[in-house]
């Protein structure tokens, strides 16, 4: 690169200045070529681009996406962590397993549609309890998060965050929320209705074996999955509408888009 750009600057100040020395010539080619470096290197401390958090150092731009997880994370949390959090949003709402979808046709055709009603009521409820649980899990990755990391997510699509999140805290979560869906299913009765769903369908003529589902890790897993949706749904929003950038360096950060 180096020699191709004295040879252009070589030919060019020979046409046009033939007074001018070589030696001339090799340090302005030189210098032009030292200060591309300079800015080049410098793209390691600012990012200068006009894109996403332009002109800010790197701390700044890894501590506003910081901010912007907190704020995120929090608010999803918050929707999530209440009654109908997840029963009345039909984007999340936790179903019966796919495994017993034909027992529960059956049970309701031989009208048994308030028990199947209350059981998915109960594992909604479950997952809204749980999911007070996942801030601190969010905010230790967070807190970890790296330079490398933060500007991979600046420059990721709308959920880049988020599955920055889902790979540093899908196992903590995971861990965390097990136990948590465990206590809630019992809090709200849902294995009780669990039970008595399937041995109201067990007493059916019809019915021909016993369906063995993980009640608590399938409701672990589409609460999960449920909280991960609102938490691309708040980064979303944070990136594309300034109203919800409600700090001065989330409006550095993400004003630039």
């Amino acid at each position: 690169m180096k020699k191709a750009l004295i040879a252009l600057l070589i030919a060019s100040s020979i046409m046009t200045a033939q007074a001018q020395s070589l030696n001339q010539i090799i340090k302005k080619a030189d210098k032009v070529l030292n200060s591309s470096t300079q800015n080049n290197g410098n793209t390691g401390k600012t990012n200068g681009s006009g894109l996403l958090g332009a002109n800010l150092s790197n701390t700044e731009i890894v501590n506003g996406l910081k901010e912007a997880l907190n704020v995120g994370t929090k608010n999803a949390s918050a929707k999530l962590n209440k009654t109908n959090g997840f029963f009345s949003n039909q984007l999340i709402k936790i179903l019966l397993p796919q495994e017993v979808k034909n027992i529960e046709s059956t049970l309701r055709s031989f009208g048994f549609n308030s028990l199947c009603d209350q059981l998915i009521m109960s594992l909604n409820r479950a997952a809204e309890d749980a999911s007070g649980k996942a801030i601190p899990i969010f905010v230790n990755a967070i807190t970890s998060m790296s330079i490398t990391d933060g500007l991979n997510i600046l420059r990721g699509g709308n959920n880049a965050a988020t599955e920055f999140l889902k790979r540093t805290t899908t196992a903590a979560l995971t861990s965390a929320f097990r136990p948590v869906i465990e206590s809630s299913l019992g809090k709200v009765n849902a294995t009780t209705y669990w039970n008595e769903v399937f041995k109201t369908y067990n007493k059916l003529p019809i019915a021909k074996k016993k369906v063995n589902t993980d009640l608590t890790g399938y409701v672990t897993e589409r609460a999960l999955n449920g909280l991960f949706i609102t938490v691309a749904e708040e980064e979303a929003n944070i990136r594309k509408n300034p109203a919800a950038q409600v700090t001065g360096l989330l409006q550095k950060v993400f004003g630039g888009k």
